[in-house]
């Protein structure tokens, strides 16, 4: 016997609101994470290229260095003041995969290294 009131449907019609949702926040959240490693990049690639430069490697090869560890489409600046270098890494950060049009932010890490001197 089945009452007019019956509820026969409300999980599958809840399921189709809540799904999209949980979707758009999984996304949202590995757009978060691609950030943060994003920013973990540019901090290794910016020490990176401070320390080749500071053992007095060349600007070429040690930028070369940083490349390979910086996020895709970096940009690396090295600025010398006498013995102290300072690394300066920037780079975009899209949203995942270009699907969305989430806002274009930048990760962005400055190293700073003196000069060794050979004893």
């Amino acid at each position: 016997m089945k009452h007019p009131d019956d509820e026969a449907g409300a999980v599958t019609a809840e399921a189709a609101v809540v799904l999209p949702v949980l979707v758009l926040v999984a996304i949202a959240l590995c757009w978060l994470v691609s950030l943060g490693v994003a920013e973990v990049r540019a901090v290794d690639a910016a020490r990176e290229t401070a320390r080749a430069l500071a053992r007095e490697d060349d600007a070429g090869s040690a930028v070369a260095l940083g490349r390979r560890v910086a996020p895709e489409g970096a940009e690396i600046q090295v600025h010398e003041d006498g013995s102290t270098l300072r690394v300066t890494v920037r780079a975009p950060v899209r949203g995942p995969g270009g699907l969305f049009d989430f806002p274009v932010f930048e990760a962005s890490a400055t190293a700073i290294a003196v000069r060794e001197t050979a004893p």
